[in-house]
Order: structure tokens, then C-alpha cells, then sequence
């Protein structure tokens, strides 16, 4: 079989931050912005690298259903959505929470819909979680006479992983003399596959709250991926950004947000790429980054998350109102 299919244009830009950099207290060429937010499928975002693996491998079983999992505001199952209907797929997102929990619907569940996905609201208590009922789905559907592939949580496997060793060989050809990548952490095969492609000391990890325990989450998929032993303990993952917890915001989280879009004009969500900026300022005021070293921070995406976030949406309103007419 094929070890990927296409699902977007590569490579993704990269580009300079100077604004930003000179506001964080670095040189003007310390910072760069790799901008997988760019990919070109179903809104972008930095889980179509996973998917192209991930999707060849469920083209290959011959399946015609894409299962996944995640929150009701998920990127990655927005874009399972959107590259299951580029390939003419069904696909079933199994969302925690309930419909009337989810806010009515904004954000990516509105581009789920377009997308065509149908929702399995799983509750919020659900015996086993997501994974389980993801797995009572499938068995329901197969016996329906579906061909149904589950895709992990957030595309983070060993398999998902590898689609971001092909992301951090891309970043290394751009910018050879990088001295490290910032990447929020989520499920963590996207700091995983980085960390097959740069090593670990030249991986920063923000922890957003998604998994129990982050290092050893990434160290299980970075062994995986690498064919040696990665532990916990060789791991660069900081996890002061996760505030009150995963969904809910950080006030420095949208102070980052804030600097980096009056800065450069970049967008960033407040669960994943605001929290990794957050990580970001708070690693230069810190000394762990520091001036004369080439940064790229991995812009992951997750603009429609953002429209779905009801606090960050009224306090940037409420920003806006304070401003005046002039």
C-alpha cells in the first residue's frame, strides 16, 4: 500500500516573526512561524499530516466509515471530516458532552456538519469514555455491514506520529540552523514525530491539558516511532499554561493570543496554539529561550475553534468595545 495518500500542498510556509520576536525581547531573526495552519484542507491545521498516514492505512483495509474521537470543538475531527469527504468516506465523530452541551453548535461542529460527518454524542460520564463508545460504535456499524476504521484520539499513534517526522525533515530543509520548535501538546503525536525528526533537545512541548500524563504519553510514541528508547526524563515539556484545565481559558494564554495577533497579525486558538505562545513567552522570560538561537513556533491551526469558544469570544468583544470609536 501507499504509506500516505495527498491531502494537501507541501511544504507549508515558514516565516519570520521579527514584531513578535522584538516583543518577546529576542533578536529580530530569533523567531520564525512554521504555518501548518496553512495546510490546505477543511480549515488547516497541523492533523492532516497525521491523517495522510492514517487514511492510507484505512484505504489499504478497505474501509468506507472513518471513526474518531474528541471534543465537541475538535480540530482533529474537523479535519477527519474534511478528508473523509475529499475521499468519498462516511465518517461518525464521537464527541463528549451532548448536543444542547456543545452550545448549539458553532465553531467546527459547524464545519463538521458541511463537511457532511454525523455526530454520536457520547455524554460527559460515559462508562470507559470516548474510546470505549468509539469501539461499541464500530462493532455497531460492522454489523450494520460497514467497513469502519477507528482513527485514534487526535491521530496520535505510532502510525498518525510518523506524518510529523515528515513535518520536522520539512522544517529542518527550511531553516537548518533551528535550535528548537515550540508545539503545543495535546495528544501528543505531533511532539512525538517531531522529536524523531529533531531529537529531543530541540522539542518544546506545551501542555494543553488533553492527556493524564503528557511525558509519558509522547516518550510511549516517540519509542515507537524512533526505534529507541525515549523517556519521560529526556523530554522538554512545560506544563504551567494548563490553568484551570483543558477548554478553559488562561489569562495568559490570551495575552499571548493578543500579542502575537498585534504583532504580526497571526490568529491563534485559545486550547492549543495559544497555550504553546503562552509556553513560548514564558520559556524567553525564563532564560530557556534565549536571544541569538533560531525558535520556529509550530502554528498547529485551530482557527474555527476559536468562533466555538464562547469566554474568549466575549472578552475579545468586550476588548473591542473598550477601545472606543475614537
Amino acid at each position: 500500500m501507499n504509506d500516505k495518500i495527498a491531502l494537501s500542498t507541501w511544504p507549508t510556509p515558514l516565516e519570520p516573526a521579527p514584531r513578535l520576536a522584538a516583543a518577546l525581547g529576542l533578536g529580530e531573526d530569533d523567531l520564525w512561524i512554521k504555518r501548518d495552519d496553512l495546510i490546505g484542507l477543511g480549515g488547516g491545521g497541523n492533523k492532516v499530516r497525521k491523517l495522510e498516514r492514517l487514511l492510507a492505512a484505512a484505504l489499504a483495509e478497505g474501509a468506507d466509515t472513518l471513526v474518531t474521537t474528541g471534543a465537541p470543538q475538535s480540530n482533529h475531527a474537523r479535519l477527519t471530516a474534511a478528508a473523509g469527504a475529499r475521499l468519498g468516506l462516511d465518517v461518525v465523530l464521537v464527541l463528549s458532552g451532548t448536543a444542547d452541551s456543545a452550545g448549539g453548535g458553532s465553531g467546527n461542529l459547524v464545519l463538521d456538519s458541511l463537511f457532511g460527518a454525523r455526530v454520536h454524542w457520547a455524554g460527559d460520564g460515559a462508562p470507559g469514555g470516548l474510546a470505549e463508545a468509539a469501539n461499541e460504535l464500530c462493532l455497531r456499524l460492522r454489523r450494520e455491514g460497514a467497513r469502519p476504521y477507528l482513527i485514534p484520539f487526535g491521530g496520535s499513534s505510532p502510525l498518525g506520529a510518523r506524518g510529523y517526522v515528515d513535518g520536522g525533515e520539512e522544517l529542518r530543509a527550511q531553516l537548518p540552523d533551528l535550535a528548537q520548535v515550540v508545539v503545543a501538546l495535546g495528544s501528543g503525536g505531533t511532539m512525538a514525530g517531531l522529536i524523531g525528526a529533531l531529537e529531543e533537545e530541540r522539542v518544546l512541548g506545551v501542555h494543553c491539558g488533553a492527556v493524564a500524563d503528557p511525558a509519558a504519553t509522547v516518550a510511549g510514541l516517540a519509542t515507537a516511532v524512533t526505534g529507541r528508547t525515549v523517556t519521560a526524563e529526556s523530554l522538554r515539556i512545560r506544563t504551567d499554561q494548563v490553568g484551570a484545565g483543558y477548554g478553559v481559558l488562561h489569562e495568559p494564554v490570551l495575552q499571548a493570543m493578543r500579542t502575537a495577533a498585534t504583532t504580526e497579525g497571526i490568529v491563534l486558538d485559545p486550547v492549543y496554539s495559544g497555550r504553546a505562545m503562552a509556553g513560548l513567552i514564558a520559556a524567553v522570560k525564563d532564560g530557556d529561550i534565549r536571544a541569538g538561537r533560531r525558535t520556529v513556533f509550530l502554528h498547529t491551526g485551530g482557527l474555527p475553534g476559536l468562533y466555538g469558544h464562547a469566554e474568549t469570544v466575549r472578552r475579545s468583544v468586550a476588548a473591542l468595545d473598550s477601545h472606543g470609536a475614537g
